[in-house]
């Protein structure tokens, strides 16, 4: 009314009241009254706003790419932003210029100015694979910039979405991933494939080292079990030539033993001898008719009468004739003395 109007803020607008030219009120959520045909009024918020970006920049070997992304940054000097754009509102709040737009505008031009330093000097397929390296370029890039700190901004964050290049190139890169990975995968098959023939051939290696230790070790089982058979059969034979020898030294001791018997018994028969002849010497001088006398059956009439026949015999050249008849024979015979 009459020009006096009552305006209010919210604590996140850093708000400055002009009034013919100099600055009369400042701070953060004010609310107050004013004279509008002599006042202006700023208002700068303080929240952290967002972005998108997208723009187009030629690699080292001339190929196009997009890059898109989105830049966070605030407001730190609001005096400093306040004396370079304008954000005058009226008694509604509303602002009379959009200077937010060339305040975004500048934002995206030193975007621009940093991610082209660097993609100009990469390959596309660095540039490509290098997304987060480009990112913290433009980020390094933005905080070291004069502009933000003339305007009095702070850059918060930095977040590059993607680099794409153009829809042939896409095709392109993607036929010749496409085939790099099919020779990838040709290789990876050929290597399986390899692999598995190496670990057949280690496997029937081990199976045929296994085979010839087996045939080695039972190659030595049989050595030392002809070992242990020739060893048994020597003392086999160490054990007959034993009993041999045992044989031998007892039949040479039952040798010694019967020619000791055969000796003694020689030399007893020597004595019996000697004995019998002496006893014989002064029989051997007599006639045997004193022998028949002394024995002590001379008087036996069997003997008498074997003892006249032989005198008979004796004389039977003198004998001219004699008859014994064998009645005369028999009762001779059966006589008794």
């Amino acid at each position: 009314m009459f020009g006096f109007n009552y305006i209010k803020f919210d604590t996140a607008d850093y708000v400055i009241l002009y009034k013919k030219g100099k600055v009369r009120k400042e701070g953060r959520g004010l609310a107050f009254w004013y004279f509008s045909p002599v006042s202006s009024i700023v208002s700068i918020p303080l929240q952290s706003n967002d972005f998108q970006f997208v723009f187009k920049e030629k690699t080292q070997d001339y190929q196009e790419v997009t890059l898109q992304g989105q830049v966070t940054y605030k407001v730190r000097e609001p005096r400093q932003l306040a004396d370079n754009l304008d954000f005058t509102v009226n008694s509604r709040g509303e602002y009379l210029k959009d200077d937010f737009e060339k305040l975004e505008q500048r934002i995206i031009n030193e975007v621009q100015t940093a991610a082209s330093s660097m993609i100009q000097r990469l390959s596309l397929r660095d540039a490509l694979t290098r997304v987060r390296d480009v990112e913290a370029h433009i980020f390094q890039e933005m905080e070291a910039s004069k502009t933000f700190e003339i305007l009095g901004l702070g850059i918060m964050r930095v977040n590059l979405l993607g680099i794409v290049p153009n829809p042939e190139m896409a095709r392109a890169l993607e036929a010749e991933t496409r085939e790099a990975l099919q020779k990838d995968a040709d290789k990876a098959i050929y290597e399986r494939r390899n692999f598995a023939v190496e670990q057949e051939r280690m496997i029937q290696e081990s199976e045929l080292n296994t085979e010839i230790a087996v045939e080695e070790k039972q190659k030595q089982i049989a050595e030392k079990k002809m070992e242990t058979e020739v060893v048994k059969q020597e003392n086999d034979q160490r054990l007959k030539e034993m009993a041999m020898e045992a044989d031998i030294s007892i039949e040479k001791q039952k040798e010694g033993l019967i020619s000791l018997k055969v000796e003694n018994e020689k030399k007893q028969a020597d004595v019996k001898e000697y004995v019998l002849n002496a006893s014989l010497k002064p029989y051997r001088e007599l006639d045997w008719k004193t022998l028949m006398a002394i024995n002590s059956r001379g008087n036996n009439p069997k003997n008498n009468i074997a003892l006249a026949f032989r005198e008979l015999a004796e004389n039977a050249d003198k004998i001219g004739n004699l008859n014994i008849s064998p009645d005369l024979l028999d009762s001779m015979i059966s006589t008794k003395g």
